[in-house]
């Protein structure tokens, strides 16, 4: 375990940029502070006005398996969300099996302990018979549940009103939602196909997978949380008019409703369709510039509460199907911190708030102590950042087991130096150092 000082920093942590120095000791932050002095034992590294930023925490990840390894793994998948500053991940329960009972569930959590180069957790998964089984699961040692209120791969979605009712008056929980309305995008499908076939145009998702597929779904969401006092936790909003269901005002300790966007619905529009077609296919559809210019409006003014990446990789060669057999879902977890760091140097958002929508807010909405901060008593969750290295993103700086991204040729400038996951580093100027130092991430549902 590490005892090392890391000193000159420049460190963001709850609303500040401060200079001095942070000291690990085994897998906890032991001091933070000025000139700290060594007590002899310690190793030292001079970061010369780098960045220092607490580990980002993901709640939104498919790094499929077990089941669709030939897209990705947990350890493929780790690894690359370390190389991106990510230290801890939420995985959602699409795998094949879906994680539908509490001994399946176990079993992905037994891949991550051997795999996972990061700290991980599990979404428990629901389907229109298995309240039970979701009702037993331990709130302490799981993130959450996942409701798939649209479409999903297997037994997955939840459409039916009395299962719904169920879960959410019953359920102690968590409750995460996938919110888009099946029988709206199943009728907006069925006029392109009448018009295209299978030859449907790309641009055309965002008016398939429309802002009434999206907004019903999440409005229903809304509107049984309220009714029985649930805990929701509503994923990666798309639409301006969805804003509206949630409240700026009330601190996010003490929201029941919360909210997340994710990076690839702030960095592109449907105006990108044209270039990149099948690469941004994504469920809920990247929608117009006015919506993401109102995600930007809410998460500055905390409707929005967290930014994740809803990570989903699939093969080059699945991707390259036409609309109809192209599966939505991008690769983004190796590179989210650095696509904010764009959206940072062009003045939308500050570093200060990017820490906190990435790292603190997490931390506080999944109610998971003793992460998401640099503060003294911390797990030592630590990322290094040289904000003003410029590079550009190749095919062979990529860490995805399915080897592509909708980034390849975009320059960056800021990138991520070191990662330390729990007091070890673990990625250190391009090079991911093996071992496993990940944790099963423990709650505090009665926080």
């Amino acid at each position: 375990m590490a005892d090392l000082i890391l000193r000159n920093a420049r460190m963001i942590n709850r609303g500040m940029i401060t200079e001095g120095d942070l000291h690990i000791q085994k897998d906890r932050i032991h001091r933070v502070g000025p000139s700290l002095p060594n007590p002899g034992t310690a190793d030292e590294l001079d970061l010369d006005g780098k960045l220092v930023m607490p580990g980002i925490i993901d709640d939104q990840v498919h790094f499929r398996e077990p089941g669709l390894t030939h897209k990705a793994q947990i350890y493929s998948e780790s690894r690359a969300a370390v190389a991106g500053g990510v230290t801890s991940f939420m995985e959602m329960p699409n795998t094949k099996p879906a994680a539908l009972t509490r001994e399946l569930l176990e079993d992905k959590y037994k891949i991550a302990s051997r795999d996972s180069l990061a700290n991980y957790s599990f979404f428990m998964g629901t389907s229109n018979d298995n309240l039970e089984e979701v009702l037993r699961t331990d709130p302490v040692n799981v993130c959450g549940v996942k409701i798939f209120m649209g479409s999903s791969t297997g037994n997955m979605l939840v459409d039916d009103r009395r299962t719904l009712e169920n879960l959410f008056s019953r359920c102690q929980m968590l409750i995460a939602t996938h919110c888009e309305d099946e029988h709206t995008i199943n009728a907006n499908l069925a006029r392109y196909q009448e018009r295209y076939g299978e030859d449907i145009p790309f641009t055309a998702h965002a008016e398939i997978r429309d802002h009434e597929a999206c907004y019903l779904s999440s409005s229903m969401a809304a509107e049984l949380a309220r009714k029985h006092g649930t805990r929701l936790h509503i994923l990666h909003l798309t639409t301006a008019r969805e804003l509206e269901l949630f409240d700026a005002n009330i601190p996010l300790s003490q929201k029941k409703i919360t909210s997340e966007v994710c990076v690839h619905h702030l960095h592109f529009t449907d105006q990108d369709y044209p270039r990149l077609g099948s690469l941004i296919k994504c469920n809920p559809a990247i929608k117009s510039p006015a919506d993401n210019r109102a995600l930007w409006e809410g998460l500055l003014s905390n409707k929005l509460d967290i930014i994740a990446t809803d990570h989903a990789p699939h093969t080059w060669e699945e991707k390259q199907g036409n609309y109809m057999h192209a599966p939505s879902g991008l690769p983004l977890v190796q590179h989210t911190l650095v696509m904010m760091l764009q959206h940072v140097k062009q003045g939308q958002i500050s570093l200060e708030r990017m820490v906190e929508k990435m790292c603190h807010a997490p931390a506080e909405c999944f109610r998971l102590p003793e992460r998401g901060y640099l503060d003294e008593g911390c797990f030592a969750d630590v990322v290094v950042v040289d904000p003003d290295t410029s590079w550009t993103v190749t095919k062979e700086g990529l860490l995805y087991k399915c080897q592509w991204s909708p980034l390849e040729g975009m320059t960056m400038k800021g990138q991520v130096h070191q990662t330390y996951v729990n007091g070890q580093l673990v990625y250190d100027q391009g090079k991911i150092l093996e071992g496993r130092p990940g944790m099963r991430l423990v709650f505090n549902p009665l926080h």
